[in-house]
């Protein structure tokens, strides 16, 4: 009976495992995808340039057209994952070495040219489709190599945002391009790339993003109860001063979800209209039940 116990978790363990490897290979091939198709739909028709070692990519082919965009952006990923491999956990560094292959192989494919002329449009959505792609490459356990690499190392070092860094490298690549890349060119491939940085912000971060509140209210007795009971979330009680008053006071500290701040907000108002409330963001939460940092 122990034995076949033993069994059973054994292989609900093995299921699980296979299940995580499947899922993250699913993120990492989707997002690949979704990136490969505004690449070769929309930046490459239109000359426009991408950020870090895709960008990279876009112009050796610019320059030797006879190169394709998918082998060059493998062979630059070479030293990437060398640092990769001394720098980075081995289920991260397996994971994006399958998503370089992945996204390198993706850029053989065709795809269909975008159907807009304005260069504008074709810059915000290029800059929306690439966001939302890499994003989803980001929420896996792994990522596409390039500077996906760089990205994710600042972001558990430093809390750099991964969008951050892509702007960052961005404006170098501006720079290198501006000898090759005509400058009204490079300023829609700015927008392009101000939009692609705030949809991977909003795909890695997005509604997992946490808010930090603070209220200072006579009937904090009350709100913190419905805080833990409505909102289930945990409450800090400080002992304060007022400064102008002279009175002692309950500060209540708390964190919740993006979701959740409306109930916050409209639970506050019912009990106290007057309290004062203070909501900020933060950058990042760890946590066992309310962190929201990324599984990398």
């Amino acid at each position: 009976m122990k034995n076949e116990m033993l069994l059973k978790k054994l292989s609900m363990k093995e299921m699980q495992a296979v299940w995580s490897v499947l899922w993250n290979l699913l993120l990492i091939f989707a997002g690949s995808v979704i990136c490969a198709l505004a690449i070769k739909g929309i930046l490459v028709p239109k000359q426009f340039l991408a950020g870090g070692i895709t960008g990279l990519a876009l112009l050796g082919h610019y320059v030797f057209a006879s190169l394709p965009i998918g082998f060059i952006y493998f062979l630059l990923n070479i030293p990437l994952f060398v640092v990769g491999w001394m720098f980075l956990g081995r289920r991260f560094f397996y994971y994006s070495l399958a998503g370089m292959l992945i996204f390198s192989a993706a850029m053989f494919w065709p795809y269909p040219v975008f159907p807009v002329e304005d260069i504008i449009l074709n810059a915000i959505a290029a800059g929306i489709i690439t966001g939302i792609g890499s994003g989803i490459i980001l929420r896996s356990l792994g990522s596409a190599g390039g500077l996906d690499i760089l990205s994710i190392i600042l972001f558990k070092r430093f809390s750099i945002r991964p969008g951050t860094t892509v702007i960052i490298f961005h404006a170098i690549m501006l720079l290198i391009a501006l000898y090759r890349i005509p400058m009204e060119r490079v300023l829609y491939t700015l927008i392009y790339f101000f939009i692609n940085a705030y949809f991977v912000n909003l795909v890695v971060i997005g509604l997992s993003q946490r808010k930090a509140i603070m209220i200072i209210s006579p009937q904090w007795e009350e709100i913190s109860q419905h805080i833990k009971e409505k909102l289930q979330r945990g409450v800090t009680i400080v002992q304060g001063l007022g400064g102008y008053s002279g009175q002692p006071l309950h500060i209540l500290y708390s964190v919740i979800t993006l979701t959740e701040l409306s109930r916050f907000k409209e639970m506050v108002r019912k009990i106290d209209p007057d309290a004062f409330v203070v909501v900020t963001e933060t950058l990042e939460v760890m946590g066992k039940r309310i962190g929201n940092q990324p599984h990398w």
